[in-house]
């Protein structure tokens, strides 16, 4: 069973940078999980920019959707992030919230099976204003159900707020 770290605030509160630092700090050959998706040209910098951020110590495997397949047995594994692994899952689904949290639920618990560490990284996405339309709406949702999900099992939360973790788990 993976030991979860859970690391959430909102977006560049520096939850990246906090638990990139703590794999550094528990291997020497950590492994980055990147569940980003191309979606356009400014997305694709913002991909590189994380790229480039990371050192040649890491191995780093993209997957949007099936983490559960990956080989993470023995690794340290940053999987970045949550939030963009669910918007990968709900565009596949069509924008249906309760078909997409039964997927992300059931790739969730193959991944927690395998025997790792998991410093997961997500965003509190229902702490701004009230999203105007219902699309947006449902992901909020959505994101607000499995961030509960994964942080039940997780060991250990952090919250980032300007950079500094506050450990609330």
């Amino acid at each position: 069973m993976a030991e979860v770290i859970f690391v959430t605030g909102g977006v560049r509160s520096g939850k990246s940078r906090f638990a990139t630092k703590l794999a550094k700090q528990k291997t020497h050959t950590p492994v980055y999980i990147a569940t980003a998706r191309v979606w356009d040209d400014d997305f694709k910098l913002r991909i590189q920019k994380h790229r480039d951020d990371r050192g040649p110590e890491w191995l780093t495997i993209e997957e949007e959707v099936d983490i559960d397949t990956l080989n993470l047995d023995g690794k340290i594994v940053v999987v970045d992030c949550i939030t963009l692994w669910l918007t990968n899952i709900f565009h596949n689904n069509n924008y249906d919230e309760d078909k997409s949290l039964i997927q992300a639920k059931r790739i969730w618990n193959g991944i927690v099976e395998k025997d790792c560490t998991l410093i997961v990284v997500t965003n509190e996405l229902g702490m701004g204003i009230h999203a105007s339309d219902q699309v947006s709406r449902k992901f909020t949702d959505l994101q607000g159900f499995m961030n509960q999900y994964v942080a039940l099992l997780a060991s250990e939360v952090f919250f980032m707020v300007s950079g500094i973790p506050t450990k609330i788990k």
